[in-house]
């Protein structure tokens, strides 16, 4: 008798045009400047389509659904025949991230396991100020920062400069950009009011620390496991733009700032000073209720002190990037590591 293969169901969220669709009609020539990476990545589709490909190398009934933002399709996928996992790719919702955590608590509602983190961490850590709060209060370094809701700050604010502006809550290093690390009161000022003309409040003012960035990625439950470290490597950046991984760099493959920004894995750190991360980390993992999976964005200040900048759970699982990137690093190829994560959704089903 046939094992019954467990059913997942990848759940994610696209509407209207993918805009890397439009990256394969440009000529990498006619950029002005040496591409380093390809310009011509994967759409939302073809990466989605991906992990469904690995999942069912490793024996799992996978397939894939885009809720196109229609809660009456995401509410008969999970009541009808609901699967046995799902796979949770939904990062926002009537376009706006802040819902995350509304449709993971959709499938608490429907009593339907899922990967990543509980509607409480999506919820919490989408809040960033609140986040540094409760990392603050439970002896977890992050930089100081004021959180503002206008956009006024006196010239005696208590920080020190140089300062980096970033919104509270939005993800993948939205609204940073190569003008967001300031120097002065005048740049903040500035700054600020461009700041506030784009994103809603509240804003984050941090002090910028000045080092290296590293990314940490965590895998598992019981007990949570940090994988090799990355280290960002900006020297080949213009000097125009500072060391930080602003949007363009993360996302762009127009901009030449996405070509001038390199990863090193695993970092070269001392035995002293990786411990030291990775206790943070994995006491940051658990303060903010992270489950399966999750990346931290560390910096080292010059004397190698570490601070959280953020907490990201349910991070971009691309292969080869960032996250699976240290996967990889620690010998659990793509597909191994996806599966890892299904199962870790599994031990949660519900008795129904």
């Amino acid at each position: 008798m046939k094992t019954k293969k467990t059913r997942v169901l990848v759940l994610y969220n696209q509407v209207g045009k993918d805009e890397y669709e439009d990256l394969r009609k440009v000529d990498p020539l006619s950029l002005g400047f040496k591409t380093e990476y390809p310009i011509h990545v994967s759409t939302v589709k073809e990466e989605y389509n991906a992990i469904v490909k690995a999942l069912r190398s490793e024996g799992f009934r996978a397939r894939a659904v885009n809720v196109e933002e229609n809660l009456h399709k995401l509410e008969t996928l999970l009541h009808r025949n609901p699967p046995d996992v799902v796979f949770n790719l939904i990062e926002f919702f009537h376009d706006t991230s802040r819902l995350e955590g509304s449709v993971a608590g959709m499938y608490e509602i429907h009593r339907v396991a899922y990967t990543g983190a509980p509607p409480f961490a999506l919820e919490l850590c989408q809040r960033k100020g609140l986040t540094k709060q409760v990392l603050l209060a439970n002896g977890v370094p992050t930089p100081r920062f004021r959180l503002l809701f206008h956009p006024t700050v006196p010239k005696r604010h208590g920080l020190h400069y140089p300062l980096i502006i970033k919104p509270a809550r939005e993800d993948g290093s939205s609204g940073i950009d190569k003008e967001s690390v300031v120097y002065d009161y005048s740049g903040l000022t500035s700054r600020l009011e461009k700041v506030f003309a784009t994103f809603a409040p509240p804003i984050i003012v941090e002090e910028f620390i000045e080092g290296r960035e590293l990314h940490v990625s965590i895998l598992g439950n019981d007990p949570p496991v940090v994988l090799p470290i990355i280290e960002f490597d900006f020297s080949e950046f213009l000097p125009d733009h500072p060391t930080i991984i602003s949007y363009a760099a993360k996302w762009d493959p127009l901009d030449e700032a996405y070509h001038r920004m390199h990863s090193m894995c695993p970092a070269k750190l001392p035995k002293r000073v990786q411990k030291k991360i990775e206790e943070i980390a994995l006491r940051a993992y658990k303060l903010t209720g992270c489950r399966d999976y999750a990346r931290l964005d560390i910096r080292l200040d010059k004397n190698n002190h570490p601070f959280v900048l953020e907490v990201n759970p349910n991070p971009d699982l691309t292969e080869g990037v960032s996250f699976m990137e240290s996967a990889e690093k620690a010998g659990i190829s793509f597909s191994e590591t996806l599966k890892m994560i299904v199962e870790f959704a599994l031990q949660r089903k519900p008795v129904k």
